[in-house]
C-alpha cells in the first residue's frame, strides 16, 4: 500500500481527498489539530469507505510533534498538504496570524519531507494568487500580481517555498491551484463544516435558508460584472478531490517535465454571487434572504479557470454541475438540522 499523510485531513477538502484517495487504492493518514474542524468527519469517511482513519492530532506550527509523525511512519511516499487558515476576510483583520500559521506548518512539513526522503509532494494552493488578473479567465501562465489579501499572500509564498525547496530536495511537486470548492460528498455523509459565521459563500447561503442564519450578505453589486456582484468559479468538492489523487498518480508514474508543476483546479465557468443564489433557490425550492452590503476587503472582481492543462496532462474532467453543487450542498445542510 502506498500510505499519503493528508495534513487538515479532518478539513473540507481533506476529507473529500481521504475517501477519493482510500477508493484509488492508497493507504491514508491525517494530521490535524482540529482547531478549525471536527474529528467527527472521519466517521463520515469511515461510513463511506469502509476504513477508519488514523488522525494525528498535531499542530504542525511545532515541528518536534510534526516530525514524531515520520518517525512513526518512516513509509509515507507522499503528502498533500491542505492545513491552513483560508478565511480572505479573517486575513485582512489578523495578518500575522497567518503569515504564523499557513506558513510555518508548511515549513516544518517540508523539512520532515526532505529528511525522511518523501518523494511526493501536492501543496493546496489558490486561485488568490493570481491577485487582481486583468482577464477574469485565467491560465496556469497567466502573471502573478499583488496577493488582495494576507490568505492570498501566504498562497503566493507557499508556492514559492515549495518551487525553491524541491529545487535542492529530491522531491516531485504539484501546486494545485482551487477555484471556489462547494457541495457535498454525493453520499452526504460528509460535507462542508464552518467553525462559527461561515466565511464562504455556499455555507452562507445553506444556513440562511435553513434558518441558522437570520440573513446574509451579498458583497458589493456593483463590480463591473453582469449583475454587479463578483464572478466566481465554483467547482464540486468531489471533482477538486479527485484531482489530488490524480496528481499523485501523475507525479508517480513520473509523467511530470519538472520536478514542481502548476494546475488550475475550476470548472472553467464563471458565475456571479447573485446568479449562485438563484440556482440555489431553484435547486432547494427556497427563497433566500438576502442583502447587499458594501464589497469586502480583499474581494477581487471576478475569476474563473482555464483548465486545459489539467484536462490534458492529468486526465481531469470535473463531473459536477453548479445544479449538483447545490443540491448536495443543501442536502448536507438539512442532514446537519437532523
Amino acid at each position: 500500500m502506498k500510505k499519503i499523510l493528508v495534513t487538515g485531513g479532518c478539513g473540507y477538502i481533506g476529507s473529500h481527498t481521504i475517501v477519493d484517495l482510500i477508493q484509488h487504492g492508497y493507504d491514508v493518514i491525517s494530521a490535524d489539530n482540529n482547531s478549525r474542524s471536527s474529528i467527527d468527519i472521519l466517521d463520515g469517511v469511515e461510513k463511506i469507505t469502509g476504513q477508519k482513519i488514523k488522525n494525528y492530532q498535531v499542530d504542525l506550527c511545532v515541528f518536534d510533534d510534526t516530525h514524531a509523525i515520520f518517525q512513526e511512519n518512516p513509509d509515507i511516499i507522499g503528502i498533500i498538504h491542505f492545513a491552513a487558515y483560508k478565511a480572505v476576510g479573517e486575513s485582512v483583520e489578523n495578518p500575522l496570524l497567518y503569515f504564523d500559521n499557513n506558513i510555518n506548518s508548511l515549513l516544518n512539513i517540508l523539512k520532515c519531507c526532505a529528511e525522511f526522503a518523501v518523494p511526493y509532494f501536492v501543496f493546496s494552493s489558490s486561485c488568490t494568487v493570481y491577485g487582481n488578473p486583468d482577464e477574469s479567465q485565467v491560465t496556469e501562465e497567466t502573471p502573478i500580481k499583488q496577493a488582495e489579501s494576507p490568505y492570498g499572500y501566504t498562497k503566493q509564498m507557499g508556492e514559492q517555498i515549495v518551487q525553491q525547496t524541491v529545487n535542492s530536495n529530491h522531491i516531485q511537486s504539484i501546486l494545485l491551484r482551487y477555484f471556489n470548492p462547494v457541495g457535498a460528498h454525493p453520499s452526504i455523509e460528509i460535507g462542508e463544516l464552518p467553525i462559527g459565521r461561515p466565511a464562504n459563500l455556499v455555507p452562507a447561503i445553506t444556513q440562511t435558508a435553513i434558518g441558522k442564519l437570520p440573513q446574509m450578505q451579498v458583497f458589493g453589486n456593483d463590480y463591473p460584472t453582469r449583475d454587479g456582484s463578483c464572478v466566481r468559479d465554483y467547482i464540486h468538492v468531489t471533482d477538486i478531490a479527485h484531482a489530488h489523487t490524480l496528481a499523485l498518480d501523475y507525479l508517480i508514474a513520473e509523467k511530470n517535465s519538472e520536478n514542481c508543476e502548476v494546475f488550475n483546479l475550476g470548472t472553467g465557468n464563471g458565475y456571479t454571487v447573485l446568479e449562485a443564489i438563484h440556482t440555489f433557490e431553484k435547486v432547494s425550492h427556497q427563497k433566500l434572504n438576502y442583502v447587499i452590503s458594501a464589497r469586502r476587503s480583499g474581494d477581487i472582481t471576478g475569476i474563473f479557470a482555464n483548465n486545459t492543462k489539467a484536462k490534458d496532462q492529468l486526465g481531469w474532467i470535473p463531473k459536477f454541475s453548479l445544479e449538483d453543487m447545490m443540491h448536495t450542498a443543501w442536502e448536507w445542510e438539512k442532514k446537519l438540522a437532523k
